[in-house]
Order: structure tokens, then C-alpha cells, then sequence
């Protein structure tokens, strides 16, 4: 790594000079750039992945009529709005390879950025704009406001109730709920084709999920709106897939040690790329498949291959890893054990649980998994991982338990990664080293987890979460025996008999 040279501020007026350093650079004129998408939730997952597309496109000139605008309703959302506003909306992608190879290039589809709560006005009026085509979302798993046990809309989040009154009252909304149905009821008055509302998050039938909670919050203002939005807006499902870890002064001192660029908040990545959508849209879409986007009609069963073997393999690494004494992923792959009781997890129970994929080798793409959690480029963390347990593990890993139980097929390793979770949700490492536990539900889960000493299946009989998991003696008799495992043996050993199919 080399001295930094004078740094260059990332901003429209330094792209030569960026470009210069080695930097791969919008060569179209953002100028031309008109704006036809409106994300909520930018982040580094979409700014890796659905604002690359569109840049991608723009690249090879077409799509200036899908320009990017970012919204954000949330407090932290100030945060984003700030560093793009200082860069001109640019921002660097940073592709890390194994070996150490490192694609840079800056991202210029995003073209404007709208905080809520400075103008909530302006916001409404942008997604009223027949322009706008396309409403797309990052909010993670969290944001749809679902409860995981029944997957209905939750009425009575206080933020909700907020928002029905103020739209019931013709006042401005607060949040992505409110924002988007108040939209779509000026569109309806003006007589404006509606947007489609585009998911891009890590959950299972996610276009489905959407347009059942738009619905449930529509129709607690309006039943005839509600209908509406039924018949004519479009919620295509979605199967995103790439590793972006979150962004660190690591990634900020490496950025401007190689190449003299100080960027706000860059975004780095792995190489690996997969976006399948379902090709239903209301009013038109940029051409995606020109961008290495899969359009397919049938979207379920890719999700169902990612979402049951990688991101449930994460929450497998994750609570492991983490009682470990784990920091990185790659750290926690590089013990073979832990890899080997992925494997295991993946061939025995996420693969049964599967409907058959044509055209897919999952023999290659498992090994492909394997590799990418081993990446020690990315350096994701175990924490990042591990965050937001409440709404993945009921999401990702309990699908594929209530499956095999039904077809009678084993529970062992799936009961042993929930375990794993509930040994974390006490809050400590095997040496006494706290966690930060990271959800919503972060006390009581944390107070459940307490009591396990007394009542070790506590956990599990948050209904909640797991539904009637905690009266099926299939799954129960392999989560006790693992949670005992990890108490009394450590998760290194308990993941070595795992691996080594020995019993707990």
C-alpha cells in the first residue's frame, strides 16, 4: 500500500482526476440523467447492487430516464443524505476479490437524495411525479412491519397508528408506508398510472410480502384505495444475492491510501453477483437484463435456493462463530469444522427442503458458498451477520425445519443453529466478552435467554418466533441437546461433532 497522494474529494468536478488514479468513472453526462426510480433504504446493499444495474446501463447509454432518487424517512437516514449531498450523489464500489484484487469504479445513477423530514412536501410531490416509475425498497427484513408468526400486517406499531391518522386527515406521512400510499391516492385522483412498488430485500417472496402490507396499512385509510392498489400496482418478487458488509474507516483509509480518493461512505463488496426478478411491472421497466439481471416468470425458486442455503447458512456461521470467539466470517471458516457443518447443513437439510431447480448445479453453487463466507478480503463481520435475528431465523431457517419435519427429513443441524442463537441471546461469549445484541426485540429476548437455566426450552416457546416448535419432540430433542452442547462443551466442539455427525 502506498503513500496517499493529495487527496481528491469524490465530486462531479474531480472525476478526471479520479479517473486518473485508476478509477473507473461515469462516462455519460449525469446531466442527461432524468429521474424515473424513487429507493428507499439506501445502504450499501443497494448501492452494490440495483444502483450498479442502473449505472451499468447508463454506462453503455441507454436508461436516462431511470435516474436514481434516494428517500429516507428514518433518523439514521440523515446520515446518507449528508454524505451524498457533499459528493454530488457519487459514490465509490470497491469489488474485493480472494486474492486480494480490488475493482474500483464510482457509481453515478443516484442523482438526488430526499430526507423526509426536511420535506416531507417535496418527498410527496417527487413520488407523485409521473416521472416516477418504479418505487423500490431496501428497508431489511424488519422494515415490512410483518409479524413473523402469523404474517399479518402489525396494526398497532405506534408509527403506523401515527400515519393512518395523519392520512385520514389529509396530513403529511411519516413513513415508507404512508409515503407510498399517499402517493398512490394522489396518483389516483390525478389520474396518474401508478408506480410499481419494487422489494429488493433478503425475504422470501418479497414482492408478495409488499404488496400484502402496502395493502393492510392502505386499507386502514381507505378500503376503496386499497382495492385499487390491488388491481393496478405491480409488486414483483425479487432474489437478491451479494455480500456487502458494512462500510468501515478500514475501507475509508484503504480507499485513500491506494488511489488519494476520500469518499464519505464508500461501499465495498464481494465479486459475486445474482439478481433474479419476476418481469411484472405497472408501468414500465429499465431494461435489467441487459445488466446481467436474470427476468424470469417464476421467481420462487431461486429465492428459496438463496434464502434456505446462504443466508441461512450465515445465521449458521453467525451465533457459532461469534461464541467462538470469532470476529470476520473468513476467520470462522478458516476453523474447518465450521465449514464442514455448513456443508452439512446445506446437503442434509437445505437442499431436501428445496423444490428442484432446473438448470442449477447446487452441487457447485454450495461449493460457491463455501468460498465466498470464506473471503478474507471482505472481512464481513459475524456481528453484522448476526443482527436482526428475530426477523431472519423465523423467515430463513424455520421454513426449511417445518418442511422437513413434514417430509421427514433431519432437523439435527437446523435445531442446532437455533440453539446457537438462543446461547447468543444471553449476551456473552464463552470468556465472559459481551455482545451487543442487535434487534428490536434485543431485551426480551435477552430476559427469555436468561432463564434457560431453569426452563431450556424458553426460547423456543416464544410463540412469536417459533410458532408450536417448542411441542415437536423431532425438533426439540436435537435444539436440547445442542444448547446442553453449547453450555457445557463450547460452540468450537460442539460444531466439531456436528461437522463429524457425533453425537451432542
Amino acid at each position: 500500500m502506498t503513500a496517499p497522494r493529495t487527496a481528491l474529494t469524490l465530486n462531479a468536478g474531480n472525476l478526471p482526476a479520479i479517473a486518473a488514479a485508476g478509477i473507473t468513472v461515469p462516462a455519460y453526462d449525469r446531466a442527461a440523467v432524468r429521474p424515473g426510480i424513487v429507493h428507499f433504504g439506501v445502504g450499501g446493499f443497494h448501492r452494490a447492487h440495483m444502483a450498479m444495474v442502473i449505472d451499468d446501463l447508463l454506462q453503455t447509454g441507454r436508461a436516462f430516464e431511470w435516474g436514481i432518487v434516494g428517500a429516507g424517512v428514518l433518523p439514521h437516514d440523515a446520515g446518507m443524505r449528508d454524505a451524498l449531498a457533499g459528493q454530488d450523489h457519487l459514490y465509490s464500489l470497491t469489488l474485493k476479490h480472494p486474492d486480494g484484487a480490488k475493482e474500483r469504479r464510482v457509481i453515478g445513477s443516484i442523482i438526488d437524495y430526499r430526507f423526509g423530514p426536511d420535506d416531507p412536501h417535496g418527498l410527496l410531490e417527487l413520488l407523485t411525479d409521473e416521472d416516477i416509475r418504479i418505487v423500490s425498497l431496501t428497508v431489511t427484513e424488519g422494515g415490512y412491519n410483518v409479524n413473523p408468526v402469523t404474517g399479518e400486517f402489525i396494526t398497532q406499531e405506534p408509527t403506523i397508528v401515527a400515519d393512518v391518522e395523519a392520512l385520514r386527515a389529509g396530513r403529511l406521512p411519516a413513513t415508507v408506508f404512508g409515503y407510498v400510499v399517499a402517493a398512490l391516492r394522489a396518483r389516483r385522483a390525478a389520474g396518474v398510472a401508478p408506480f410499481t412498488v419494487q422489494s429488493c430485500d433478503n425475504i422470501s417472496e418479497n414482492g408478495e410480502v409488499a404488496a400484502k402490507m402496502f395493502t393492510a396499512f392502505a386499507r386502514l385509510v381507505d378500503d376503496e384505495l386499497a382495492d385499487w392498489i390491488g388491481e393496478n400496482v405491480a409488486f414483483p418478487n425479487s432474489m437478491v444475492d451479494r455480500i456487502t458488509p458494512a462500510t468501515t474507516d478500514d475501507d475509508r483509509e484503504d480507499l485513500l491510501a491506494d488511489t488519494g480518493v476520500t469518499d464519505a461512505w464508500p461501499v465495498v463488496a464481494e465479486p459475486f453477483f445474482q439478481w433474479v426478478l419476476e418481469d411484472s411491472f405497472t408501468s414500465g421497466r429499465p431494461p435489467y437484463e441487459d445488466a446481467h439481471v436474470q427476468v424470469v416468470d417464476d421467481v420462487q425458486p431461486y429465492e428459496h435456493m438463496k434464502l434456505r442455503l446462504l443466508n441461512s447458512g450465515h445465521q449458521g456461521l453467525a451465533y457459532f462463530g461469534l461464541l467462538g470467539g470469532y470476529t470476520f466470517a473468513h476467520e470462522a471458516m478458516a476453523n474447518p469444522d465450521i465449514p464442514a457443518y455448513l456443508r452439512r447443513y446445506m446437503d442434509e437439510e437445505g437442499t431436501p427442503s428445496l423444490a428442484p431447480l432446473p438448470g442449477i448445479d447446487l452441487e457447485a453453487y454450495k461449493d460457491s458458498l463455501i468460498e465466498r463466507f470464506s473471503n478474507p478480503e471482505i472481512r464481513d463481520t459475524l456481528a453484522r451477520l448476526g443482527a436482526e435475528s428475530s426477523d431472519r431465523i423465523p423467515k430463513w431457517l424455520l421454513p426449511v425445519v417445518k418442511d422437513n419435519l413434514a417430509s421427514g427429513h433431519p432437523v439435527d443441524v437446523s435445531a442446532a443453529i437455533c440453539a446457537s442463537w438462543a446461547r447468543y441471546a444471553e449476551g456473552h461469549d464463552e470468556t465472559g466478552g459481551r455482545f451487543t445484541i442487535v434487534d428490536r426485540y434485543a431485551e426480551r429476548l435477552q430476559a427469555v435467554a436468561a432463564t434457560q437455566g431453569t426452563d431450556a426450552l424458553a426460547f423456543v416457546r416464544q410463540a412469536q418466533f417459533f410458532g408450536e416448535l417448542a411441542e415437536e419432540p423431532r425438533f426439540t430433542a436435537p435444539y436440547l441437546a445442542a444448547l446442553t452442547s453449547l453450555h457445557e462443551r463450547g460452540a468450537k466442539e460442539t460444531a466439531r461433532r456436528l461437522a463429524a455427525h457425533e453425537a451432542l
